[in-house]
């Protein structure tokens, strides 16, 4: 890259007005005394594009957003680490309790895959659905849990029995004929709690048939609450939680397999009378510590957006400036060079905890329950505090040339994965439209998207492969050719490109530091300030109060 060319001022100028609020006066007045004006903005730009340490060096003025982010990552790390304790609690709870209630309700369950849980037979059905009425009914002489029946205005919650099914069919196989009203219909009973069935027989006790011909699902919905004790070790408040339960007899693909599953929503409330010693306090500790973490992100979001706020204004001046004494546009990269990606980073990451904080301490007084959002807030904004943490890593040379070859080749990577993205999506319609119906890895796309990456790590290429080799001939011959050239073609052509273009701007811009090469204008002019940050001179600049610049 050739060294940038050397500014030299023009000679007169005209006066123009090209925004409508920036006068410039004509460069006939140019004197001697031009020097000095030139000079004192070639050191404002210098100090701006200074780090914390020089700018205290050069103007005594403390770092505060420097010593503001180190707080932050220690806050919002033990933040985070203190709700994801508290989370993990309330996750394997929930976790248990889905456990539970498999074995408690689901016949014969073990562990095992859910989509293995299956019933073939007419029979199979109904004692599968009279055997979780008589469990849901005797729950309190069976569970060893703290699990009971929910009370609405003092009356218990029913056992909600659904079937769904066409409203009208006539199908006869063997006559290749049917005649479906594709309508559905849907039939509820409830079985009300602590009122035992005399027989076993379903049609008898609860009159409840099933036509299994137009038959497309059964639900049984059900709710049961407990209590989270494991809080109470913690000295926290104890969590009430409320068990939505629907286990699901599936049977829309009518091939003479219906499966069955159990999930479970949970509601988590406050407990309306409990008494724990030590909790009030410590729980009034950790929202002390939640409002003193919103301070100071709200602290810090405002520093930040104010030093976005400078540089904007700067850069505008600066643009000015080049327009009236050296008669030059400036580029639209010399201008991004004033827009401090690492504040845009520090605003997002100050936004999301905010916001997760918030939720936290609705969370922790039992006003919200939003588990999920919280997590996903406190997680991405500590994880852009620690990546900001690289900004640092930049004050020191060696440092600082990995940051700069990353953000260089950053445009290049997002080019090439546009293209490579291309041929990755062509690859995964493929193998799902052909490969789908023989491999449970291609089954759906998602499966296929996520099979395709895995074989471009390294993972599962032999059970990827002997899964296709009891098939058709033909499609055998098809998967090889299909696995063979999409691993040959992104592990050694496509990871070796990639990799390619970050060690070769790696190197270009070790190379640029060792020879100095300024590669723009701005750099270039910036460079020709040789006032160091301890000689006292940026003590006594002034920032100017317009973007008018009068020379003489």
């Amino acid at each position: 890259m050739d060294d940038v060319e050397p500014l030299v001022p023009q000679g007169p100028a005209e006066e123009r007005r090209p925004n409508g609020h920036c006068t410039r006066c004509p460069i006939s007045s140019q004197s001697p005394g031009d020097s000095k004006v030139v000079e004192d903005f070639r050191r404002r730009l210098k100090y701006f594009f200074m780090n914390p340490c020089e700018k205290y060096r050069a103007r005594g003025r403390k770092p505060w957003k420097l010593m503001l982010q180190i707080l932050k990552i220690a806050i919002i790390t033990f933040q985070l680490v203190s709700f994801g304790l508290s989370n993990e609690m309330m996750v394997t709870f929930k976790e248990e309790n889905l456990m539970v209630f498999k074995h408690l309700f689901l016949k014969e369950y073990k562990d095992q895959r859910v989509d293995r849980y299956a019933v073939y037979t007419k029979t199979d059905v109904y004692d599968h659905i009279y055997y979780v009425i008589d469990r849901f009914i005797n729950l309190q002489n069976l569970t060893v849990g703290n699990h009971a029946y929910e009370k609405i205005e003092g009356e218990y919650t029913p056992l909600t029995l659904c079937q769904e099914f066409f409203r009208k069919g006539s199908i006869s196989p063997g006559n290749d004929t049917f005649d479906i009203d594709p309508h559905v219909d849907k039939e509820c009973i409830s079985v009300y709690p602590l009122e035992p069935l005399e027989d076993k027989t379903l049609s008898r006790d609860i009159n409840f048939s099933l036509d299994f011909k137009r038959l497309l699902s059964v639900n049984i919905y059900l709710t049961l609450k407990a209590i989270n004790l494991q809080t109470v070790r913690h000295h926290e408040l104890p969590d009430c939680y409320a068990f939505s339960i629907i286990i699901m007899f599936d049977n829309r693909a009518n091939s003479g397999r219906i499966k069955i599953n159990l999930e479970n929503n949970v509601g988590i409330n406050e407990c309306k009378d409990w008494n724990v010693a030590s909790t009030s306090g410590k729980n009034n500790h950790l929202l002390l510590f939640d409002s003193f973490v919103i301070l100071a992100c709200f602290t810090s979001l405002i520093l930040c957006t104010r030093s976005v706020y400078k540089g904007s204004q700067l850069q505008f001046h600066y643009t000015a400036f080049f327009h009236t004494y050296f008669g030059k546009t400036v580029s639209w990269s010399e201008r991004m060079e004033f827009v401090n990606g690492w504040y845009i980073l520090i605003i997002v990451s100050d936004t999301l905890t905010i916001a997760g904080s918030a939720l936290k301490i609705g969370i922790q007084t039992k006003d919200l329950t939003n588990y999920d959002v919280c997590s996903i807030l406190l997680g991405t904004s500590t994880m852009l505090v620690w990546v900001g943490v690289i900004r640092y890593l930049g004050f020191f040379k060696k440092y600082n040339i990995l940051i700069l070859a990353l953000r260089a080749a950053f445009p290049n990577v997002i080019r090439f994965s546009c293209c490579a993205g291309l041929i990755y999506l062509g690859y995964c319609f493929c193998g799902w439209i052909v490969l789908g119906p023989y491999h449970e890895k291609f089954r759906t796309l998602d499966k296929v998207t996520e099979c395709l990456f895995s074989l471009i790590n390294g993972d599962d290429l032999y059970s990827t492969f002997q899964k296709m080799r009891e098939k058709r001939y033909m499609v055998w011959l098809f998967s090889r050719l299909y696995l063979y050239s999409f691993l040959s073609l992104f592990i050694y052509m496509v990871l070796s490109l990639f990799i390619a273009l970050i060690t070769d701007t790696y190197e270009t811009i070790k190379q640029h530091q060792k020879d100095r090469v300024l590669v723009s204008q701005l750099k270039a002019f910036v460079a020709e300030c040789r006032d160091q940050p301890d000689s006292g001179k940026y003590k006594i600049d002034k920032e100017p109060t317009c973007c008018c610049y009068c020379f003489g």
